[in-house]
């Protein structure tokens, strides 16, 4: 496997684990209290990891790890389930599934990445696909629901545009970064899940053993997969990913909960799954004609090199993980 596909396999994770979560809070969680189930997501995880890593923020990270956990999580999780509360499951995942249309927009405006035919077509085959799993006839809509779930995707699209965009510090590593983002974005919903459900509800072991299972798995190792991939793939690769959490949802409501898949839903699955893997090919470049051969050139040591590229503006990173240069 090359290292590209390690990294793809590694991110891809991340929204599988996320398919989950219908099944984890419908058979396992206290009904109706989709606040509190965020809050017990994102802030556990994010105390945990602060534990484990024992780095906070310096300087600029304080209102960065804010806003970033604030996008992908504080705002992210409430808006996700008032669209949840107020559209059918389909509808939702369907409003959902344009988050890699936002990204291309955005990551052309932030991050310099030209939007192609390829992205465009990949996003929109994608949601294509999303809507034939999950979309039934008749679905209701509701104005509100669908602002919240356009909000919420417009939401995680900013924030996977800006978590590439910042990168991390020198000298932290990618479960510190995730574990300021967790917990700030728990934080941020700690008081909308107070003031809006009230107190916590009396949990019963299955519940406990739910909520360990989102804090940890779902979320923890989840998010720390998908932000180490946003760091080596580009914003429109990592997002086209998603379409593999509504896939996974409808899978394991067939396998676990009795749920029927139609001839339709399998194609929309294959149609799905498609896009997400032609999004995550490169596009080959021709091979050009070598130049004829120039004299050669005085040495130039690697100091010189170091300096020069300081000189030019570049950044130079030192940073090595797993034998290998992060890019």
């Amino acid at each position: 496997m090359s290292r590209k596909a390690a990294v793809v396999a590694l991110t891809a994770l991340a929204p599988i684990s996320w398919g989950s979560t219908y099944f984890v809070t419908t058979e396992f969680l206290p009904a109706d209290r989709p606040l509190f189930t965020g809050l017990m997501r994102a802030l556990p995880a994010g105390l945990a990891l602060l534990a484990l890593t024992r780095k906070l923020p310096q300087g600029a990270w304080w209102w960065k790890s804010a806003v970033l956990g604030a996008l992908n999580i504080g705002a992210f999780f409430p808006l996700l389930f008032l669209a949840a509360y107020r559209l059918p499951g389909g509808v939702a995942a369907v409003v959902g599934s344009v988050g890699p249309l936002f990204v291309v927009g955005l990551a052309a405006l932030f991050l310099g990445e030209k939007p192609t035919v390829k992205s465009l077509l990949t996003a929109v085959t994608a949601a294509f696909g999303v809507s034939l799993v999950v979309l039934k006839a008749g679905a209701a809509f509701d104005t509100i629901g669908v602002a919240a779930g356009l909000l919420s995707s417009l939401s995680m699209s900013a924030g996977i545009v800006f978590t590439k965009r910042w990168g991390r510090p020198e000298g932290v590593g990618a479960l510190a970064l995730t574990g300021w983002q967790l917990t700030a974005g728990g934080l941020v919903i700690l008081p909308i899940a107070f003031l809006i459900e009230g107190a916590p509800p009396v949990l019963t072991g299955t519940n406990l053993a739910g909520y360990a299972y989102l804090a940890f798995g779902n979320t923890a190792i989840s998010y720390f997969l998908w932000f180490r991939g946003i760091e080596r793939m580009s914003a429109s690769s990592a997002t086209l990913l998603g379409p593999l959490s509504p896939i996974t949802a409808a899978v394991i409501g067939w396998v676990a909960l009795g749920q029927a898949l139609g001839t339709v839903q399998v194609l929309g699955m294959l149609i799905a799954f498609g896009a997400t893997l032609a999004g995550q090919l490169s596009p080959r470049t021709a091979k050009t004609p070598q130049a004829p051969e120039a004299p050669e050139a005085p040495q130039v040591s690697e100091v010189e090199s170091f300096s020069a590229a300081e000189k030019n503006g570049q950044e130079v990173s030192m940073d090595l993980e797993v034998s290998e240069v992060r890019r």
